[in-house]
């Protein structure tokens, strides 16, 4: 039994640093954020075109952006927020572990 627990953990693992490994591109101009809200101090801006890697994301504040609308926040970086509304990741859900 305890071999099947090592399997499934280990292939967590695996989804876990093959996420965090991916880069996804920003569609359009940008700011970052300090949390997942506009309420939040800015804290840079990325530029169309840019490459973001997604340590996790978390839900926030609701945003409609070139992708639509989402409550999906990506932390790009400690203390570094930006909407999925922005980032073109394939998907409407989350694709990256939960902050």
């Amino acid at each position: 039994m305890s071999e099947q627990v090592t399997i499934r953990d280990t292939a967590s693992a695996m989804q876990t640093a093959a996420a965090s490994t991916r880069t996804y591109t920003v569609v359009a101009d940008v700011n970052v954020r300090s949390g997942p809200g506009t309420s939040y101090a800015k804290v840079g801006r990325l530029d169309a075109g840019s490459r973001v890697t997604l340590q996790c994301q978390t839900p926030g504040q609701t945003i409609t952006g070139p992708l639509g609308t989402t409550r999906i926040w990506s932390r790009i970086g400690t203390g570094r927020y930006v909407s999925d509304a922005y980032i073109r990741t394939g998907s409407d859900g989350y694709v990256a572990p939960r902050c």
